[in-house]
């Protein structure tokens, strides 16, 4: 029989057992009761507002010594706010409808037409304080007319599994989906701040039942059954939309996504025959309706991405995007498994990653760039002071509404400005190389191990505090080399000889360069860092500069952590956690692992279309195509993002190398391939003896620059692929056959 100690030892060890913290939910319902911000939290306890998020959420857990001062705050607040008692049965009340308190009007003034011959119009925000009638309208929308279809719906109710949604909505036509109409809901992303023109969010998925599924659960009644009748009722019933994201921006068009059973009831075929084009031909029935009902459409026509619009009136804009499911708008590279997804959790996913990123408007490549237009807008409102009119002005940091022809070293061979020129191209791109065999010491062969890093979002990392060029380029014989300045140096880096065991930090392909070439300032600044004099020839410099992609970096860089926190992977994760948890942490949820990869895809997509091609095959050198009447076409930026980053993966390399003695088999990109002792990063990465990374060489983490492993395979399987001319930094993840993507 057991004695009084071990049964009291035994009731002990249960009470160290018990929970040491309330559950997630009453911590944030007890925060929220006090009136303190997660941010004003954090700044108590000494952390950082995500964490405050993860312990509200459930994802992680306050460690010692915040875990007892966490616990003695939420026990005096749980004093002082006792949770309240259960609820009886009985129905939901429903709100009378109300309008929000209107926001003042702001000065109007135009803005640069963006599709067509004017840039389409939506309803502006009330102008005058005061409440709605009863039964009136949101403010910005027309009052619903009843359908012919049957009576109208219930008012719409969020799903039960986002305990933050915003309150219920008392648009009419509007309804909560059934278990049977979610089918398989979903962990709901973070509450947004409500906007009264658009209460039901910024976009919604259409089946072919005239359901629209929207954020958060909602599902709306739509009996449109032509293209534009969905028009209408989306402008003036769905209250869809989203608010602009600087203020002297625009606001978000609304998004209509259409499965292939919506886009069938609405009269569109199931698939483009033009798979060139992606187009409707214009003699369509559907062109023909939107002809005779005065809707518009972009130069683009009706393709995967249409956008319809009427001209503006003011400041009132009327535009509708729609994406159409069936013909592959949503690319799979971008999207992973997202088409194939039922009409709630593509709402879902869309639906984070507009409330993070911005409401898709295309390709995740169109999107970012997109994103930097509507962060850094190229006009503000300005008055005259002799007429006191609201005009538009030039807003300062930004690239302004008219293009800039790039320097002849900075354009492309078919650019107009490079004809002629024979004086040599800027050719700053992203790593592609492999170590020469010949320099793999026996050491390293020994190893058994090839494990592969992959930088995190590399190219976001390298726009953090960019300074680029907001002006044209400035013609400069004989300069002194200031790396402060953004531009194009003329200058003989040659001389510089570097461990060939590195690749060269100054050519993409590694290689040391043979004479005198075009370097951005990034590039020609390191070889300054690594203690060489550079004393360039001439250069293109630009003297307006500001770091135009901050507000960009900020934005990608906070949608991509919190989307990895959703995934179980965050900053206070150890090492080995962390390692861990990106293991599995696309099979932890395959919407928030689709939201991931559309980030990194929108990243560098938007770094891509800073100097987009011509498309097509009609085109001729010298000819200007659509992509420079863009400001946003400066390959100049894109150059300087390149630059940086290849120069931070040099950096880490060389440090790596100094602490470890461990260098490269090969890099491509943000990706390299190291010999290692043992089957992981942790095997040969440098740690200080406290157990803590060492700063310089790669680091292991969550963050933008920092690294995750890409792969590990046998160093032989590597050192095959080297000897038959192929990289194995390519193939490291999967470790297929290289023979099978030799066309890539």
């Amino acid at each position: 029989m057991a004695t009084e100690e071990e049964l009291f030892a035994s009731v002990d060890a249960l009470l160290e057992e018990e929970p040491q913290l309330p559950p997630p939910a009453e911590r944030a319902r007890l925060r929220e009761a006090a009136g303190v911000t997660q941010a004003r939290l954090a700044s108590a306890l000494r952390s950082t507002t995500q964490t405050v998020k993860n312990w509200e959420n459930g994802r992680s857990e306050p460690k010692p010594p915040r875990l007892e001062a966490y616990r003695r705050l939420l026990d005096g607040w749980a004093a002082k706010y006792p949770a309240p008692g259960p609820a009886g049965p009985g129905p939901v009340p429903e709100a009378a409808p109300t309008a929000p308190p209107r926001a003042p009007a702001a000065p109007p003034f135009p803005t640069p037409a963006a599709y067509g011959p004017a840039a389409p119009g939506r309803p502006p925000a009330p102008e005058a304080p005061g409440a709605a009638p009863p039964g009136a309208a949101p403010p910005g929308l027309a009052p619903r007319v009843p359908s012919a279809s049957g009576p109208q719906a219930p008012p719409a109710r969020r799903t039960p599994q986002d305990p933050a949604a915003p309150p219920q909505s008392t648009r009419p036509g509007t309804r909560s989906m059934s278990e049977h109409d979610r089918r398989a809901p979903a962990q709901q992303p973070a509450t947004r701040a409500m906007d009264p023109r658009f209460p039901h969010g910024p976009l919604a998925v259409l089946d072919g039942d005239g359901r629209a599924y929207g954020i958060d659960g909602l599902l709306l009644d739509c009996p449109a059954a032509t293209v534009p009748a969905l028009v209408e009722w989306t402008l003036r019933e769905s209250g869809l939309g989203a608010p602009k994201l600087h203020r002297h921006g625009r606001d978000a068009d609304p998004l209509l996504v259409l499965t292939a059973a919506a886009a069938v009831r609405l009269g569109l075929p199931e698939r483009l025959e033009d798979r060139r084009g992606l187009r409707l031909p214009d003699d369509h029935p559907v062109i023909r309706q939107l002809g005779r009902a005065k809707w518009r459409l972009t130069q683009r026509g009706f393709g995967p991405w249409a956008r319809i619009y009427r001209t503006a009136r003011g400041r009132e804009r009327q535009c509708v995007q729609l994406a159409v499911l069936p013909w592959d708008a949503l690319d799979s590279r971008s999207w992973p498994g997202v088409a194939d997804m039922s009409p709630p959790d593509i709402a879902r996913v869309l639906g984070t990653y507009a409330r993070r990123v911005t409401t898709p408007r295309g390709s995740t490549a169109v999107t970012g760039l997109e994103l930097m237009t509507a962060l850094r807008p190229p006009t503000r409102a300005v008055q005259d002071p002799a007429t006191g009119q609201w005009m538009p002005g030039h807003h300062p940091g930004s690239l302004g509404s008219e293009p800039v022809d790039p320097a002849p070293p900075e354009a492309t061979p078919e650019h107009p400005a490079a004809q002629g020129w024979t004086g040599g191209f800027l050719d700053e791109e992203a790593y592609q190389w492999v170590r020469p065999l010949d320099l793999l010491t026996g050491q390293e062969a020994a190893l058994p191990h090839a494990v592969g890093l992959d930088l995190n979002t590399a190219f976001l990392a390298a726009c953090a505090r960019l300074t680029v060029g907001l002006s044209g380029p400035e013609h400069v014989h004989r300069p002194e080399f200031d790396r402060k300045v953004p531009g194009s140096w003329l200058v003989d880096l040659s001389h510089i000889e570097l461990d060939p065991r590195l690749p060269s930090p100054f050519t993409p392909s590694g290689e040391r360069p043979a004479g005198a070439a075009w370097y951005q300032t990034h590039t020609v600044a390191y070889a300054q860092e690594l203690g060489y004099p550079v004393h360039p020839v001439e250069a293109y410099v630009r003297r307006e500069t500001g770091a135009y992609l901050d507000p960009w970096h900020d934005r990608l860089k906070a949608a991509y952590l919190d989307t990895l926190a959703d995934l179980g992977v965050t900053r206070e994760l150890s090492d080995a956690e962390f390692l861990v948890a990106m293991e599995r942490h696309k099979r932890t949820d395959p919407a928030m692992a689709a939201v991931l990869a559309a980030v990194k895809a929108t990243v560098k997509g938007g770094v891509g279309k800073l100097r987009e091609r011509p498309q097509g095959r009609h085109h001729k050198d010298g000819e200007r195509w659509p992509a420079l009447q863009r400001p946003t076409w400066r390959p100049d930026i894109r150059a300087a993002v390149i630059s940086r980053a290849r120069v931070n993966m040099h950096r880490k390399m060389l440090r790596t190398a100094e602490h470890t003695g461990l260098y490269p088999l090969a890099v491509l990109s943000d990706c390299v391939v190291y010999p290692s002792p043992g089957p992981g990063p942790l095997d040969f990465l440098p740690y200080s003896t406290s157990g803590k990374p060492i700063p310089g060489p790669f680091r292991l983490g969550p963050s933008p620059g920092l690294a995750k492993l890409e792969g590990v395979q046998p160093l032989s399987w590597a050192v095959d692929l080297m000897e038959q001319g192929y990289n194995p930094a390519r193939h490291i993840r999967d470790g297929h056959d290289a023979v099978l993507d030799a066309g890539e």
